[in-house]
């Protein structure tokens, strides 16, 4: 895991965001999601700066996983190392709408 995904899993884990339970480093069909919650089929993806070259590949992957009924949050590394709270927020809030 880097830094980053450490910050996310810490608040992640043993249902500390209002009860959600995640799983870490999941697959998915052919794909590994960073972060997913089951009862919500939401996929948390936290970006760093190597998803700047693989643009086409994450939007084929999201459309696809879409397609098939998930959820995908992405998240920047930039966004956790400025205001993990806000993430966190931005992150139940998601949840909720679900």
């Amino acid at each position: 895991m880097t830094e980053c995904e450490r910050k996310i899993w810490d608040k992640l884990s043993n249902r500390k965001l209002n009860g959600l339970k995640f799983r870490r480093q999941h697959p998915i069909g052919r794909y590994i999601a960073d972060f997913y919650n089951h009862e919500k089929r939401l996929i948390v993806e936290v970006d760093g700066d190597v998803h700047e070259e693989r643009e086409e590949y994450d939007y084929n992957r999201d459309k696809h996983l879409e397609a098939c009924g998930y959820h995908i949050l992405r998240i920047s590394n930039n966004d956790v190392n400025n205001d993990v709270d806000a993430v966190f927020d931005l992150i139940w809030k998601t949840a909720e709408k679900l």
